[in-house]
């Protein structure tokens, strides 16, 4: 049934038939403890027979400070499912044997992330440590005879490690690093002195070979996709992505590379100076297929789906003429079908690819946010993860739940669902946004609102239980969450996505006040008690703003780039810095002054929480203690919340803890008072 719409001008708002929840002794509000206890479903795998789906649950701990993953097993046809492993450390990463009758998998509960094997037939028995590699393992993938498996793992790069700290510090050790290259760290994790690359783990012995001895990362740190090493169905081919350039930091030249199963003869399959990645052999296989951004530098292109002919080099695109972007994708057993994850106007939707004709047809969509597609020897039925903004993650087949880890807890919490709604913006396009009203709304109040900005600056806000900016969570304090997705956004066509680069300041910032004018004039709105809040570029916007308007009453930048031309100077990936100003600042000033939020300080008024992390490496701490200076220099009231052991997320259980706590109650200082008390 589609959805009716009620039209205000050149505003829609959907109308539900469904009342809003009226809190009862059975439903209450979500806590920050209810939402650090919901389990975390992930990573399904169908068995080759499409019997059994083994896939992962996370626990997060408080008193631990840390999640602790098992495996699970479902039967597809009964509905059942029950816990695979047990023991210290975490297990992820399940991946079924060709044959189906052993389950490799990863855990840490020995000598740190090994591979082991788990027999999946008649009694079953104790797992077994197959892998010794120094630094751990990741992301296995067998290989079709069973016998082996391709891992990913870090070494000392070069292998006789850091001779010059050796050779100044003799035998007086010290924590200090030397390094001549640029992406000397990425994300949280020091780079320097380490190369990451594909062993070849006999399941017979344990012996691992290095496939990949080269001065390179394989996979590609950096621009990579989701797996970026497969194994032809014969077993004589390998191929990866790699960044074949020496130098890393400023360009996305990720090729797919190929090798023969010993690992000799690697050599580029594409050329193009854009990020190419996620190679997939076809089953039968013909095809080599991966995912391209075509432009050089650019982060954020579109993703096509590309199939090169095996035999004869004939390379065709699978996705011409769409707009939109692949996120990800699995073949057919028959091979004459893809299908693909991509996202779709705030949602996450699958499709399917037929080959040759190329025709793509909508088979999972609608709502929520679908991924982790595998598919059952028949080539229809689909195994998948579907979650929205009221239900987290559970396991999907065939348009019915399989898994139930949250529906106890979600039962007894009043969870509204987004409502969408759109309005003209910059450019004159059509913008779109969600809105959330809080539990037991009553129309006859106002209520304080909360405006959500989304990162990247290319993402967007989906219909998802998200991990990090959960909308219910702001809700739950009697707030309206809105959250829009303004130009640069993704899901609404490559055009609109390409439109945020070089205009960081102005049709985003247009985008966000004319929304902010539609919302304003909902009468269960009050205009008076306005909030911001928002992380990465969202966090720039929320810098961007408090120069630029004063109808916000309290702002919160998480991990926000206060200082363009500083960001560009101490952030890893450099492209990205490049690609969105025009180039670097020594070449393109005037982009990064006219764009900073430091040159429009001077009017800021509005209270600010500022919050940002030692590890974060994309986004230095330095933009958050530039922009907390100001602020307290300007007169401006400021609160700094600083994470010593986060990147550029907030992941350890007693860290999100901290910092729901802190947004809340500083959104709650400037909002709340008088805020449920008046009626229209």
């Amino acid at each position: 049934m589609k959805r009716l719409l009620v039209v205000l001008g050149c505003v829609t708002f959907p109308f539900s038939p469904f009342p809003f929840p009226v809190l009862s002794s059975q439903q209450r509000a979500l806590t920050v403890d209810d939402y650090l206890a919901l389990p975390v479903v992930g990573d399904p795998q169908l068995s080759p027979d499409g019997k059994w789906v083994a896939y992962t649950v996370t626990h997060y701990s408080l008193k631990e400070n840390r999640g602790t993953t098992r495996i699970w097993l479902a039967d597809v046809a009964g509905g059942t499912s029950r816990q695979l492993t047990a023991g210290p450390g975490s297990d992820r990463q399940p991946r079924w044997s060709p044959d189906g009758r052993t389950l490799a998998f990863v855990s840490t509960r020995e000598n740190g992330p090994q591979l082991w094997l788990l027999g999946m037939s008649g009694a079953g028995g104790e797992a077994r440590r197959v892998s010794s590699l120094a630094d751990g393992v990741s992301d296995p993938v067998w290989l079709p005879d069973g016998t082996g498996a391709l891992v990913t793992s870090d070494i000392k790069w070069p292998p006789s490690g850091d001779q010059e700290i050796d050779r100044r510090n003799g035998e007086y050790p010290t924590e200090a690093r030397i390094w001549t290259a640029l992406m000397w760290r990425h994300w949280d994790d020091w780079r320097a002195g380490k190369r990451q690359h594909v062993f070849l783990v006999s399941l017979a012995d344990g012996t691992a070979k290095d496939l990949t001895p080269v001065d390179h990362d394989v996979p590609t740190i950096a621009t990579s996709g989701e797996g970026d090493v497969a194994v032809a169905p014969d077993g004589k081919e390998i191929a990866v992505a790699l960044h074949g350039d020496s130098s890393v930091a400023d360009n996305t030249n990720v090729d797919v590379f190929v090798m023969s199963a010993d690992g000799s003869g690697l050599h580029a399959l594409t050329t193009g100076r854009g990020a190419d990645n996620t190679p997939r052999y076809s089953p039968d296989g013909r095809w080599l297929a991966y995912l391209s951004m075509e432009r050089p530098g650019f982060e954020a292109d579109r993703e096509r789906l590309m199939l090169v002919e095996r035999e004869g080099g004939r390379t065709l695109e699978a996705t011409t003429g769409w707009t939109l972007s692949v996120g990800s994708y699995t073949w057919c057993p028959d091979s004459k079908c893809i299908y693909a994850t991509v996202e779709e106007r705030g949602r996450e939707n699958v499709y399917r690819i037929d080959l040759p004709s190329w025709r793509r047809s909508l088979v999972i969509g609608s709502s929520g946010v679908n991924t982790g597609v595998s598919v059952a020897p028949d080539g229809k039925t689909l195994v998948y993860l579907h979650q929205s903004a009221t239900h987290p993650a559970e396991l999907w087949v065939a348009g019915r739940q399989l898994s139930h880890h949250s529906d106890a807890a979600v039962a007894g919490l009043a969870l509204s669902p987004l409502e969408e709604f759109g309005f003209r913006g910059a450019l004159g396009d059509s913008v779109f946004g969600w809105l959330l009203k809080p539990p037991g709304f009553d129309p006859s109040k106002q209520y304080p609102l909360v405006y959500l900005l989304h990162g990247g600056p290319q993402t967007a806000w989906l219909d998802l239980w998200h991990a990090r900016w959960n909308y219910q969570m702001f809700a739950a304090r009697g707030l309206v969450v809105a959250a829009v997705n303004r130009h640069g956004s993704t899901g609404y066509g490559q055009k609109f996505t390409d439109a945020v680069s070089q205009h960081w300041g102005d049709y985003p910032y247009e985008d966000l006040m004319k929304g902010l004018d539609v919302l304003a004039r909902l009468p269960y709105v009050d205009s008076t008690r306005l909030g911001a809040a928002g992380a990465s570029y969202g966090g720039y916007m929320v810098y961007w703003i408090a120069g630029h308007t004063n109808r916000f009453k309290a702002l919160v930048a998480h991990d926000g780039v206060f200082n363009p031309a500083s960001m560009a100077g101490s952030t890893e990936e450099l492209w990205f810095a490049d690609w969105e100003f025009g180039g670097p600042p020594y070449a393109s000033r005037a982009l990064y002054e006219k764009w900073s939020p430091l040159n429009f300080a001077r009017n800021w008024k509005t209270p600010i929480l500022i919050v940002h992390s030692q590890l974060d490496y994309r986004v230095d701490l330095s933009e958050g203690y530039q922009a907390f200076t100001a602020a307290k220099v300007l007169g401006v009231p400021a609160k700094f919340l600083y994470f010593p052991d986060e990147g550029h997320w907030v992941l350890k259980p007693r860290n999100r803890r901290l910092w729901w706590g802190t947004v809340l109650d500083w959104l709650d200082q400037y909002l709340r008072p008088q805020s449920l008390t008046g009626t229209r």
